[in-house]
């Protein structure tokens, strides 16, 4: 059988990837504003690792038996702070300007947010899981094509339970980098129709984000509006981020 290419457009669909057969698959997780995103600034600024987490007692867990770990994550958009964990006020947000070497260098990070930590975390069972975004795209795609899996699964996380622009961009940018390796039947619709949507959209990306949810919400705050530009950087990173065991690391690409 010829490799396949798909992408799930939205929360529900992996939720249901526990129960899927991964053996044989590869899974990218887009969340473009911001998590991946933010994952990625992290890595390439010196951070050991980052251990996604669905939820806020899983990370206050993860603190209280390391408390060398550094929190970070959000909801609805801002840092968890004291009133969402009994007391603890998160060290950083979501927002991958926070993520500066002189923050993260060295340190492990525990992450949850709102929807890309649970995509990670749904995708566990897959052969391989990575972490990919606008910033750190090309090396991803290379990564891929030097060990060309069996099935190609792209996963955008959303929005609460819905599908995200900017994540759809995302996966269908990486598509596109990876078009020409797959069969003309191997490319699923979703594959197709995220690739079409990225393709309309490529040339002024910054606009799209006026047409997104998340993009509108966070243009609109004065002190996040500047993490959208920031996450439409291509290829600012010469990184892979992959999910061994539990926590992101990062493999290098030349």
């Amino acid at each position: 059988m010829p490799p396949t290419l798909e992408v799930l457009f939205t929360p529900a669909e992996f939720a249901t990837l526990p129960q899927r057969d991964l053996t044989g698959t590869v899974c990218v997780v887009f969340d473009v504003l911001r998590a991946t995103s933010t994952i990625v600034t992290a890595l390439a600024n010196g951070a050991a690792a980052v251990i996604p987490v669905a939820e806020i007692p899983e990370a206050l867990a993860l603190k209280h038996a390391r408390p060398e770990l550094l929190l970070g994550g959000e909801r609805e958009g801002v840092r968890i702070r004291a009133d969402l964990t009994g007391g603890v006020e998160f060290d950083l947000g979501n927002s991958p300007r926070e993520f500066t070497r002189e923050r993260v260098q060295g340190r492990t990070i525990v992450l949850t947010t709102t929807n890309g930590s649970r995509a990670l975390r749904a995708c566990a069972a897959a052969r391989e899981v990575l972490a990919s975004s606008f910033l750190n795209l090309r090396a991803t795609a290379e990564h891929l094509q030097a060990r060309p899996p069996a099935n190609l699964l792209l996963v955008c996380s959303g929005t609460f339970d819905q599908a995200a622009f900017e994540d759809v961009l995302g996966a269908g940018a990486l598509a596109d980098l990876l078009w020409d390796r797959f069969a003309r039947d191997a490319a699923t619709d979703s594959a197709r129709m995220a690739r079409e949507i990225y393709l309309q959209h490529r040339d002024n990306l910054m606009r799209a984000m006026e047409h997104s949810r998340n993009g509108r919400r966070l243009l609109g705050n004065a002190d996040l509006r500047d993490d959208v530009a920031w996450c439409l950087q291509r290829d600012a990173f010469p990184l892979v981020a992959k999910l061994e065991r539990d926590a992101i690391i990062r493999l290098d690409r030349s």
